[in-house]
C-alpha cells in the first residue's frame, strides 16, 4: 500500500497509485511510488537512492529503508522546487556526473569483454611459462676478521660445539647475538661467494672458512625449501586487473586517434583557476 501524503496530489491519483503498487508483478523502474506536485518519484529513483546509501544504513531491513527513502526523496523534491534559478555550479556538476557515469558504463563493458578464461590463461602462461620453481635457503653464519679466527671457530664446531653458541661467542656480524641465523633467502640475495658456499652444502653441513668482502665466514645450511611459482588462482585477481586496464587503455587510444581533441597549450590558462569557485556563482 502506498504511503499517502495528503498534501501532494489528488485523491484520484492516490487511488491510482495505490492500485498500481499492489500489482507487484507489473512493477518496473518507471513505476510511480509518490508524487510531489507534478514531479513523479519512481521505483528507479528508489533503487538508485538505495545504492548510494552509506554502508551503515544498508543493515536496515528493506521495509524500513523503503519508507525512509520515499520520505527523503519527497523532502528533497519539496526543497528543490523552491529553487527558482539553478546555479551554474549545479548544472556543471550534473554534466560532470553524467559524463562520469556514462564513461564508467563503457569501461564496465570493455572490462567485461576483455576478461575471458582464455585471456587469463594466456596472460598467466606468458608470464610464468618459462619460470621455474625457486629454491630458498635458511642458513646461519659467523663472521670474523681473519682466516685464523675462522679456522679456530670451525675447529670448535668440528669438536662438537653448537654452531649457534660459537657464533654468539666470536661472530662480529649483526646476526651474532642470535646465533648467526640469517633466516630465509633466495638466489641473488647474498654476495656470490656466500651463495656458492651455501648451495654446495647439504642440510646440517658446515662449510670450510671462506672469504668475502665483509671478512671470513663459516656457514651452515639449516634447511632448504622450494618456493613454487604462483598458481593461476594466486595471480587471477592481478591478471584480471591488468587485462582490464590494458583493454581500456587500448580503447582510449583508438578513440582518441579517431576524434578531434583540442587541449590547452602551456600558458593558455593559469592553473590556479581550478580553485576559483566564484566563477560558478550567479551574477
Amino acid at each position: 500500500m502506498l504511503k499517502h501524503v495528503t498534501v501532494l496530489g489528488s485523491a484520484a491519483l492516490t487511488v491510482f497509485l495505490s492500485t498500481a503498487a499492489t500489482a507487484q508483478d507489473e512493477v518496473t523502474a518507471d513505476t510511480v511510488v509518490a508524487t510531489v506536485g507534478d514531479t513523479e518519484i519512481t521505483v528507479g529513483h528508489l533503487i538508485i537512492a538505495r545504492g548510494q546509501l552509506p554502508q551503515q544504513y544498508t543493515q536496515f531491513p528493506n521495509e524500513v529503508l523503503f519508507d525512509g527513502l520515499v520520505d527523503q526523496l519527497i523532502q528533497q523534491q519539496l526543497l528543490a522546487d523552491q529553487l527558482e534559478t539553478v546555479p551554474p555550479g549545479i548544472e556543471v556538476s550534473l554534466q560532470n556526473e553524467r559524463r562520469s557515469m556514462m564513461a564508467n558504463e563503457v569501461i564496465t563493458d570493455i572490462s567485461t569483454d576483455a576478461v575471458t578464461e582464455e585471456a587469463v590463461q594466456a596472460a598467466y602462461d606468458e608470464r610464468f611459462a618459462d619460470i621455474e620453481d625457486v629454491i630458498e635457503f635458511n642458513a646461519s653464519h659467523l663472521l670474523v676478521e681473519t682466516e685464523e679466527e675462522a679456522n679456530a671457530a670451525k675447529q670448535r664446531i668440528d669438536d662438537g660445539g653448537a654452531f649457534a653458541d660459537v657464533a654468539r661467542d666470536v661472530s662480529t656480524g649483526p646476526t651474532g647475538p642470535n646465533g648467526g641465523n640469517l633466516g630465509w633467502f633466495g638466489p641473488g640475495a647474498m654476495v656470490p661467494e656466500f651463495e656458492t658456499a651455501i648451495t654446495s652444502l647439504e642440510a646440517g653441513q658446515v662449510s670450510d672458512p671462506f672469504e668475502t668482502q665483509f671478512g671470513w665466514h663459516v656457514a651452515t645450511l639449516n634447511e632448504e625449501r622450494v618456493q613454487a611459482k604462483p598458481t593461476l588462482e594466486d595471480m587471477r585477481r592481478q591478471l584480471v586487473g591488468e587485462l582490464q586496464e590494458a583493454a581500456v587503455t587500448a580503447r582510449l587510444e583508438e578513440l582518441a586517434a579517431g576524434a578531434t581533441v583540442v587541449k590547452p597549450e602551456a600558458g593558455d590558462f593559469d592553473p590556479n583557476i581550478i580553485e576559483q569557485i566564484d566563477l560558478l556563482e550567479l551574477e
